[in-house]
Order: structure tokens, then sequence, then C-alpha cells
């Protein structure tokens, strides 16, 4: 039977360093969203099992760590557990209810269930030396969404709102990628595809941790921020994001990013045929594809998939949210 220790009288090893930044990294994220860690540390890499065992036998669990029977991350969907009772009706912030100027019509949403999602503001889509700009692509035209986004986000931060990237991050040896989906991206079979050197540099088309798929220096995500890796034109095929907006408890997202024809469009309507309510913010998205192409996204969007607002109209609404 291994004993339960607090891991924080333990040796400090790798393993625990890296399980104490990811703590201080959720603790970021907690005080963003007003969730109270109260005064104990978090434990994420004591087995289960083992707490189990020490119950049985001991008559009580010896965890000394928990915080008072938390399980969750999110206060919003966050259970509580004791010997006796598991109560899965967590007390959920008290709904902020705003109002969106949006079309084809207004919107009413609950800050507390909201997320804003920033798709694919990448070094290798908006800024020179990335792949956009070694192809011959207007990458200048992507790069429209900055400006806005760094009005938008700290005030979507202030609010609580998290702020979700997710963003091209493929693995090194493409293990997960089908042929199909490397012929989108080289259809002749020439040239340089996903994973490949770019000439320069040599940073690999949108491998995780390159240059080429680092968000834009003008938008350096903020530590309390979450970051999705996706594999696909949609940020929800493969990926854990639907799984975090749902621990969030998140029934409004508003999206921004690029291409708005592509990765936006289909990540939004995933979102909407998964249940949430989508708005697409206009001004923060953009596309090196011909003007017709935002022209019918948009069409699109608010003929079958949800609303369009800008990300001033979405600033007006949180700074004066209406209950």
């Amino acid at each position: 039977m291994n004993e339960i220790v607090n891991a924080t009288s333990m040796p400090c090893t790798p393993d625990d360093a890296l399980h104490e930044r990811r703590n201080e990294r959720l603790a970021m994220r907690m005080k963003a969203a007003s969730i109270d860690r109260g005064s104990q540390p978090l434990l994420f890499h004591i087995p289960l099992r083992h707490a189990l065992e020490n119950t049985l036998e001991n008559g009580q669990n010896p965890d000394t760590t928990a915080l008072s029977g938390a399980l969750g991350v999110f206060a919003q969907t966050r259970w509580s557990a004791t010997q006796t009772l598991v109560d899965m009706a967590p007390t959920t912030p008290s709904p902020r209810i705003a109002t969106l100027d949006s079309e084809p019509q207004q919107v009413r949403f609950d800050i507390e269930k909201a997320a804003v999602v920033v798709i694919d503001m990448q070094n290798d889509f908006c800024t020179k030396g990335g792949w956009v700009a070694h192809l011959g692509g207007d990458y200048e035209a992507d790069r429209a969404p900055i400006a806005p986004l760094q009005r938008l986000l700290p005030i979507a931060r202030r609010q609580g709102v998290p702020v979700i990237w997710v963003n091209w991050g493929n693995r090194p040896d493409l293990a997960n990628m089908p042929p199909n989906q490397l012929h989108l991206y080289k259809p002749t079979g020439t040239g340089i595809g996903l994973g490949e050197p770019l000439p320069g540099h040599g940073a690999r088309v949108l491998e995780k941790d390159s240059w080429a798929a680092a968000v834009v220096d003008e938008l350096a995500p903020e530590p309390q921020d979450i970051r999705v890796d996706k594999y696909r034109i949609s940020g929800f095929w493969d990926t854990p994001l639907d799984s975090i907006l749902r621990n969030l408890g998140t029934r409004t997202v508003f999206f921004a990013g690029v291409n708005t024809d592509q990765c936006v469009l289909h990540t939004l309507t995933d979102a909407n045929f998964l249940g949430y309510g989508c708005v697409m913010l206009s001004d923060c998205c953009a596309t090196s594809s011909p003007a017709f192409c935002t022209e019918a996204t948009i069409w699109n969007v608010k003929k079958c998939f949800g609303f369009v607002a800008t990300s001033s109209q979405l600033a007006g609404a949180l700074q004066g949210e209406t209950r």
C-alpha cells in the first residue's frame, strides 16, 4: 500500500516541477474566473486509487492536499465530495446578463457562460516569413484582426470571460494526419507542406512549439488563457475543445481569427451542431481568400449557424451588462 503524502513535502523531481507549474497556471486561471482555491495546494498526480484505499482502511481520507473534496478545475461545473455525499449541484456564479447588438437579431447572453475562441492567429498565417507569405498569399490581410483583438481581449479577461486559443499544432511525426489532409496543403505533391521546414529560418510549418505555429507577438496569450492544438480545419475534430467548453459551463461562444471562410467557419459550424450559441466577430476575422468568400461566410452564419457582431459591440455588451 502506497502512503499518500502532501506533495509539497516531497523532494522536487522533474515531474513534480512540471505538476507545480501546471498548478500555478491553473491557479492563475481560477483567479481569473473568481475561483477560490482556499489555503490548500492543489494536487493532481497522487493516484486516486491510493486515496480510496486509505479511506477504506482508515475510515478517513488522509489526503490533506484536497480542496475540501473539490472535484474539477472550474467552479461552474465542479463537484464536491465527502465520505457520505457527492454534491453534483455546484453553487455557480450568479448570472450576469448582457445584450449584444448582433445580426440578424439581438442576443441576450450570460457573461458567466461565455467564451472567446481565437483561431489560428499564428506566424504561419499572419507574419512575414510564414507559410502564407512563402506561398505568395496575402498574409497582411490575415493581420486585420490583431488591432480589434488587442482592444477586446483585455476587456473579456477583466470580465472573467475565458480566452481560448485554438491553433494548428501538429505532431512532429504527423502520425494523426491522414493523406487527404496532407494533400489539402500539398495538392501536387511538391512544395512545402505541413511539418516541412520553411526556407530561411527552417521553422516547420504549423508544427507544435515551432515559431511557425506560435501566436503572433502582438497577441501573446496571457497565463490564464487556455490553449488547444488542432489538426484539422475544424477546431473540434480530434481535440479537447468541446470538453473544455463544457467544463467551463459555456453556452455562448464568440469566434475570431483566420481564415474566416475556412477554420473559423468550420469551427463555428461544429460548435453550432454541438449546441452552442455562436457569434462571429466580423472585424476580428479575416482571410486571404477572395472577398466573396467572406461575404458568403457571413451570410451563411447569419442564415444558418448563428449571429454576427463586431468587437466594439461585444465590448459594449460586456461593459454595460444588463440584468
